[in-house]
């Protein structure tokens, strides 16, 4: 990454973390993905009980197989059997001390965005576990709370679509079309514009394109 980008990314990530903090949030700036993963590792106290939502980013900085190896109680719905086991894992991981994911997008103004077929990874960040912990690359930031919105439904979603390889509309052309498939990932919209209990909700932003 070129000097000049590097000292824009910190100027704005600065200014990132003064509106996420009057916003009840609880935000750190880093410049790699291995100084994203420290951080994490070093606000998570030893022996926590730890659920976790979908995130590429997650698996990129190496946090979900860092806390699965670590002495931590980690609530892991990849071990399910079938669906029931892992809906009641996914159900478990609401009552966590912390509850770990990524994010679709994030506006300069504070707010996050998030969006979900199923759920359960904004159940997770709206309510149940004591602490969110989110990490996010700068990729995800735009300047408004619109283009937020924007991001998640016509550039998440649909590279997410194909992760998952479904057949939704999107999978043909990369676009969205808000369609009505029975196996959308956008059913779910969430705005987070505040964190209620102060510092709940923790957001480690990184210097580094992560996820989608």
């Amino acid at each position: 990454m070129s000097e000049i980008k590097e000292k824009r990314n910190g100027l704005l990530g600065e200014k990132l973390i003064k509106n996420m903090e009057k916003r009840g949030f609880e935000a750190y700036y880093v410049k790699t993905r291995e100084a994203a993963l420290k951080k994490a590792l070093e606000l998570i106290p030893g022996g926590a009980k730890i659920g976790y939502g979908g995130s590429a980013t997650l698996d990129e900085i190496g946090l979900k197989q860092a806390v699965c190896q670590g002495e931590y109680q980690v609530v892991d719905r990849d071990k399910a059997k079938d669906p029931e086991e892992k809906r009641r894992l996914e159900l478990e991981a609401l009552d966590t001390d912390y509850f770990l994911c990524g994010t679709n997008a994030i506006a300069e103004t504070g707010e996050l965005v998030n969006i979900d077929g199923n759920g359960n990874r904004l159940a997770g960040i709206i309510y149940g576990p004591r602490n969110v912990l989110i990490v996010a690359g700068m990729n995800k930031v735009v300047k408004t709370l619109d283009e937020a919105i924007s991001r998640a439904q016509n550039i998440a979603a649909p590279i997410n679509n194909q992760r998952f390889e479904l057949q939704n509309p999107c999978h043909g052309d990369g676009a969205c079309h808000l369609c009505f498939s029975q196996e959308s990932i956008c059913c779910q919209y969430l705005v987070t514009r505040m964190s209620l209990k102060k510092q709940r909700i923790k957001v480690i932003l990184v210097d580094d394109n992560l996820g989608y």
